[in-house]
């Protein structure tokens, strides 16, 4: 198992350096003029020379790039051009509202689509597989957005259950934090139960007329036993993967939901970040998706090697 660890743990961070790399020189590329856009269009030219002096903009690409690598090596990701936050500090603060919000909805959206894949798979082309089916699609193609905004009217404005927007740090009161994360958990969650349910009525259903599974009935097995004690844990996998790849859309989508929350979160962030070409805040931002989507992946492969001893081979 630890080599299988190192393997993975060595290939995401040749892939942080990759993107990394990609991304700082890109940026270069693109010749973002921050000096014009921190002191506007009556700037002068000295004053904007001034200003690329001040932040190191005016060394070669080669020299910007080696001083941030050896401070973002440290956990140092510089100091924002725009508000002068330490990048650091900012992810560290709005980081966990995002992760809040993506770890619940994660767990909502393995609940939620074992009970609807299971059920489909264990009544396929019945009534409830063709109505779960049907949920499923709706949930696939709802807009998140109007979805977000009918729960903000009927548990924060009608019913006054939770707040409508607002973030409760989970060490401040967990009630508090489970009513400020609750209603854009389950936005961010309802566009991914379609996936990840129909990937385990799938291969659920694939896994049911496989030959081991005629033995085990013919040795009078009961089907739920089958069903959640043999057949899943081997359609798992796939499904695994599907949530994996939902993980990295939800990173993306936090976005819209911090939006529609007012929540002051890593989305938020990271688009503010992108919008005003500041170059430290991107950089970190960046770094800090590519150590999540690698953890992430990590723990889907550490999963998938437990309960497939073959894969931790391959």
């Amino acid at each position: 198992m630890i080599p299988f660890v190192l393997r993975r743990l060595a290939t995401g961070l040749v892939l942080l350096f990759a993107v990394t790399t990609l991304t700082f020189f890109t940026l270069q590329l693109a010749n973002i003029p921050v000096a014009r856009n921190i002191l506007g269009s009556s700037a002068t030219h000295q004053q904007i020379a001034s200003l690329n002096a001040q932040l190191g903009l005016n060394r070669t690409p080669i020299e910007q790039y080696w001083s941030w690598v050896t401070a973002a090596v440290q956990g140092d990701f510089g100091t924002s051009y725009f508000t002068k936050e330490p990048v650091t500090d900012a992810l560290q603060s709005r980081l966990p509202v995002t992760l809040s919000i993506v770890v619940l909805a994660l767990v909502l959206t393995i609940v939620f689509s074992l009970i609807l894949g299971v059920t489909a798979a264990a009544r396929a082309g019945g009534a409830v597989d063709r109505i779960l089916q049907a949920v499923s699609t709706i949930s696939y193609v709802f807009p998140p957005i109007i979805l977000g905004i009918l729960l903000v009217l009927v548990f924060s404005i009608t019913l006054h259950l939770v707040p409508a927007t607002g973030y409760v740090p989970i060490g401040t009161s967990f009630i508090g934090w489970l009513g400020s994360v609750v209603l854009p958990a389950a936005t961010l969650m309802f566009a991914s139960i379609a996936s990840v349910a129909g990937q385990i009525r799938g291969s659920l259903i694939d896994e049911l007329r496989r030959d081991y599974v005629r033995t085990l009935r013919s040795r009078g097995v009961s089907e739920r036993a089958i069903l959640l004690k043999y057949t899943l844990r081997n359609a798992a996998s796939p499904a695994l993967t599907t949530l994996s790849l939902q993980f990295i859309g939800m990173i993306g989508g936090a976005l819209f939901i911090e939006r529609i929350f007012a929540l002051s979160g890593f989305g938020t962030y990271s688009f503010d970040s992108a919008v005003q070409g500041d170059l430290p805040a991107i950089l970190g931002v960046v770094t800090v998706s590519v150590i999540l989507v690698v953890i992430m992946n990590l723990i889907v492969d550490l999963i998938n090697g437990w309960l497939n001893p073959k894969a931790r081979v391959s």
